[in-house]
């Protein structure tokens, strides 16, 4: 079903790619199981380990392959066009490898030094709370959202550190084990059904202080694992990659509703009046939309990374109006790749309405992944036109 993957032979990108290809069947045959589990099944999570998937973005000296961001989300993409949950938790577990190669080198041996296979999943809104005592931190509380929970042996926690009255405000991501947290099983939705992305208790848990990262670090592209993991993958802002992890999934939702719509309707005859559904002049324009709206968004992501990799590779500090551009296409791409569903929705007919319809959960999951914090454009645009107008961002998380 997929090929092995080494980090040392020229063609990973080609190898990755035809591992998602070759599984689209499979995740489409699981979909039903997918859903009504809630949760990815775990033949699932093994394939994507034999496919090389989950060590995409982590270091090398782990057994990762360290591919560019760009194979990174075209391989979410390829994966969402068959089972939009499936892509969605590839996209928010793999790129907390990222995350972590960032982390001091205690941390990363913790959950990597036995076995380079295990899995962190998150929830960053920091809704818990946060003490200092010796050594660290006790957090308490309860966390939401956090995709692919069932199966990761470790969790990111977002949460403010306390300050001195004065100082600027000190929100880190505490790496937390199972052992010390509980799941809630309360995923019941209507959208991404198959995330499981439950809710994560906490009863006074002691974090150490390696086992925090500073977003503040995240933001400047400073963190104490640079040293450790020197390439330029790891010297891009983390306010950049963690939000494309969850709003890339919308394009290949997008495409994969489009070719659905293009298989049903290229041989669909209208019962009432005899017609070609192909003939349709409304048809032929909103494929021609979607196919222009998707290529778009697909080329303004790979632009974005490309140049993101050439200020790392340079050693340069990536310009803040840059940034803050690249934040708002993050967000914006869900709601243009939401209108390309939608219209296709709308013109496939009642048909779409039955549950077991593609294009029912297409529309469903990417008015999911619209709900997202991270996917609501309004918040970024208003930053991005106010940059341009001389103002200063209102957004570190860049």
């Amino acid at each position: 079903m997929s090929l092995p993957v080494q980090a040392d032979l020229p063609d990973v990108r080609e190898q990755l790619l035809a591992n998602a290809r070759a599984l689209q069947p499979v995740l489409r045959e699981r979909i039903p199981e997918t859903e009504a589990e809630r949760r990815l099944p775990v033949e699932t999570i093994r394939d994507f380990h034999e496919a090389g998937f989950w060590k995409m973005l982590q270091p090398k000296r782990y057994g990762g392959l360290e591919v560019h961001p760009n194979t990174f989300f075209d391989v979410q993409m390829t994966v969402a066009e068959a089972c939009s949950s499936s892509a969605w938790v590839l996209g928010v577990v793999a790129v907390h490898a990222w995350q972590l190669a960032l982390f001091d080198q205690r941390a990363q041996d913790e959950v990597w030094g036995e076995n380079p296979e295990t899995l962190v999943s998150s929830s960053y809104a920091p809704t818990g709370k946060v003490k200092r005592v010796e050594g660290g931190f006790e957090i308490s509380g309860r966390w939401s959202f956090s995709s692919g929970c069932d199966h990761c042996d470790w969790v990111f926690l977002g949460g403010f550190a306390p300050v001195e009255e004065g100082s600027p405000p000190d929100m880190r991501t505490f790496l937390v084990p199972k052992s010390d947290y509980v799941i809630e099983d309360n995923w019941h939705t209507i959208a991404l059904k198959g995330t499981g992305s439950k809710d994560v208790v906490i009863e006074r848990a002691f974090v150490p202080e390696h086992r925090t990262h500073k977003m503040s670090d995240g933001f400047r592209c400073e963190n104490p694992g640079n040293g450790l993991n020197d390439a330029a993958l790891y010297r891009i802002p983390f306010g950049q990659i963690f939000t494309r992890s969850v709003s890339t999934t919308s394009i290949g939702i997008a495409a994969g509703a489009l070719d659905f719509y293009k298989s049903v309707t290229a041989t669909k005859v209208g019962a009432a009046d005899g017609n070609r559904a192909a003939q349709d002049p409304s048809a032929q324009m909103a494929c021609a939309r979607a196919a222009s709206a998707i290529d778009a968004a697909k080329l303004i992501l790979h632009r974005n990374f490309a140049e993101m990799i050439e200020y790392a590779e340079r050693g340069e500090k990536i310009p803040l109006d840059r940034r803050v551009a690249w934040r708002w296409d993050s967000s914006e791409v869900v709601s243009k790749m939401t209108a390309v569903v939608d219209e296709l929705f709308s013109l496939c007919g009642a048909r779409a309405l039955f549950t077991n319809s593609p294009m029912h959960r297409y529309f469903c999951d990417i008015h999911g992944a619209r709900a997202h914090y991270a996917n609501r454009p309004e918040a970024s645009g208003r930053n991005y036109g106010n940059v341009q107008l001389g103002g200063r961002t209102r957004d570190f998380f860049l």
